[in-house]
């Protein structure tokens, strides 16, 4: 491979890939604290801005990755991956340049941060020299990531080893000592431009307008400085014609409560009628070369209405603030106990407290500032550290095959009391819940391939679903049935858990009626139905324990070539269930556990067995 560019020195390029944000957080942290230690030169970039050639060119580079699904890289890394697995890389490819990697997990998942460990494991392979140990941030951990703490969990001790071994190996990468008490102000990352009513007003007046809609979403997403994983444009709105194949995810951009959208516009001295662009600045860095021209500014949209913007980007009164936000508040407030209380809350003897009054609460950003009415943050600040709105990702529940034009969900509305007794609910579960179904409301939609393909007609299927985890199967039952009528179809086996039947039997009219004559579960068609309900007994039945009873039915299916499809909760769920077909496989053919462990996995690697879990 050749390359023309000089190694440039004193340079520390930091990546990322990130599926929900948490991962670009991490490294534009990693981006502040190199900063304040003097470095003369930062590049922080998503893995899919960056071109992995430029690699063997970078002395130091830092890279943060979440691992998502079952092991899968985030979209933005998989271009950056397939370029690393080219054969044509010899293993001293990399010589020369240090890196380090952190990786964010949740240890309740089978393949726990294994997109950190194979990065790692590639780039020493390809001659690259670690700079420490790779780093594993857990969910699991009692600081859990998922609720913002994550760096105090397993970051914060990683990059405080990190920053001592850089130093020490280039003192003039890093050449300003930090003192823990200073406190040093950043300066906001974007620009908001204010515009004249008439100048941002759109030719177009009504909301109810698909165009419109579209548009404003389009603009206001893509001047928001969090990098949205998937597409600004919709694929669809929910009020008109969509394709989509059984397996399938549909992301949804929830609605936010319109008392609560004035509230925090309010209390922020905000004009919701103006009209504003939102203009990203360089992060204080420099980035590379070829981009160099194109950087600096980012050339602004057409403008938006502020509260537009807001409603659709800015999460106010849902999510948790981040603990940098408490730090900037603390800047800006102007009574002493506040600024002394938000500057305890930043600290690291702070975080116990903060983790209590921020994450263990639940607490919104509208809340927090309504807690610290003294503090009046400029909107670039806000629009910066508000956490992102954020799609919610459900299995859809339907074939298309059966409804032509319509997609179903299965939607638990979530609910819970805090420590301190508030009520908390679910953003978008509750939105949808409260819709009115006569009314005509456009819900932007996205639709993605999950971990779960639609499988041929031809390939018997043993499907594990408990609770809401049976929502992709009731799609694969009605697509089945649809396949029957026109084409000869392989038999499929269903394990469904729930509490009780009285309560939460979901779908139970429809799983029985396939379980009929001929149905898709029925035993004439090689098929079977089996339901665990854990409360109805003294001692607690799961799908696990309905398995075992059908071992030999199992092992059947799995010598017809059968693949596994299991959904639903990832606690511990999906290892009970794959620990139970490595005992069904042992018990049902006399080998050893382990040699029934080698085949559960070769299913895996033939794409015969596939797992979608959520937390």
């Amino acid at each position: 491979m050749c390359l023309t560019e000089k190694k440039r020195e004193n340079q520390l390029l930091i990546l990322y890939a990130s599926q929900t944000g948490n991962a670009m957080d991490a490294a534009e942290r990693f981006g502040r604290e190199s900063e304040r230690r003097g470095c003369p030169s930062i590049s922080v970039l998503s893995m899919d801005e960056f071109h992995p050639s430029e690699l063997p060119n970078k002395e130091a580079v830092i890279l943060v990755v979440s691992t998502t699904g079952q092991g899968e890289n985030p979209d933005s890394m998989k271009g950056f991956w397939r370029f690393l697995l080219q054969k044509n890389l010899t293993e001293d490819w990399l010589k020369g340049v240090n890196y380090a990697v952190f990786g964010l997990g949740d240890s309740s998942y089978q393949k726990y941060n294994f997109v950190a460990k194979k990065l790692d494991k590639r780039l020493s392979s390809l001659g690259a020299s670690p700079i420490i140990e790779r780093g594993l941030g857990d969910d699991q951990h009692p600081s859990g990531y998922h609720l913002h703490f994550w760096y105090e969990g397993a970051l914060d001790p990683w990059m405080s080893s990190l920053w001592s071994t850089l130093y020490q190996r280039n003192p003039r990468l890093l050449p300003n000592a930090i003192n823990p008490d200073d406190t040093l102000m950043d300066q906001p990352k974007v620009q908001v431009i204010y515009h004249d009513t008439e100048e941002g007003r759109s030719p177009m007046t009504t909301n109810a307008d698909f165009n419109y809609l579209e548009m404003q979403l389009e603009k206001a997403h893509s001047m928001n400085p969090a990098k949205y994983s998937g597409k600004s444009r919709p694929d669809c709105f929910l009020k008109l014609p969509i394709n989509y194949d059984v397996g399938d995810i549909l992301e949804v951009l929830p609605g936010q409560s319109p008392e609560a959208l004035d509230a925090f516009m309010q209390r922020c001295n905000l004009n919701p009628e103006s009209y504003i662009t939102v203009v990203l600045a360089c992060f204080q860095v420099q980035v590379q070369a070829r981009d160099n021209e194109n950087r600096g500014l980012q050339k602004p949209s057409s403008p938006v209405k502020l509260k537009s913007f807001i409603e659709l980007t800015m999460d106010v009164a849902s999510a948790s603030p981040r603990r940098y936000f408490f730090e900037v508040m603390s800047f800006f407030a102007t009574a002493e106990h506040e600024k002394e209380r938000l500057q305890y809350f930043a600290s690291p003897e702070g975080r116990d407290d903060l983790y209590q009054y921020n994450q263990k609460e639940r607490r919104t950003v509208l809340e927090v500032l309504e807690d610290f009415p003294s503090v009046q943050m400029p909107f670039e600040w806000l629009v910066q550290l508000v956490p992102p709105l954020k799609t919610r990702a459900f299995s859809i529940s339907s074939s298309n095959s059966a409804h032509p034009n319509q997609v179903h969900l299965t939607i638990s509305v979530v609910s819970w009391t805090t420590p301190y007794k508030r009520k908390r609910m679910g953003l978008c579960s509750s939105w949808l819940a409260g819709l009115d179904p006569n009314q005509r409301v456009l819900i932007p939609a996205w639709i993605s391939k999950g971990c779960l393909p639609s499988p041929p007609p031809s390939l018997p299927l043993i499907l594990v679903g408990p609770g809401t985890g049976c929502a992709p199967f009731h799609g694969f039952v009605e697509e089945r049935a649809i396949q029957s009528k026109s084409v000869t179809t392989a038999p499929v086996v269903f394990f469904f858990g729930c509490r009780n039947e009285k309560d939460d039997f979901l779908y139970r009219d429809f799983w029985l009626s396939h379980l009929q004559k001929n149905g898709v579960l029925s035993e004439e068609k090689g098929g079977g139905f089996y339901v665990a309900f854990s409360r109805e007994q003294s001692h607690k039945v799961y799908v696990q324990h309905k398995m075992r009873e059908q071992s030999s039915k199992i092992w059947s299916f799995l010598s017809q070539g059968a693949a596994v499809y299991v959904a639903g909760s990832a606690n511990k769920m999906p290892a009970d269930v794959l620990s139970a077909l490595e005992e069904i496989v042992s018990n049902e053919t006399g080998v050893p556990r382990e040699a029934a462990s080698t085949r559960i996995r070769t299913l895996e690697r033939a794409g015969k067995y596939h797992v979608e879990a959520w937390s």
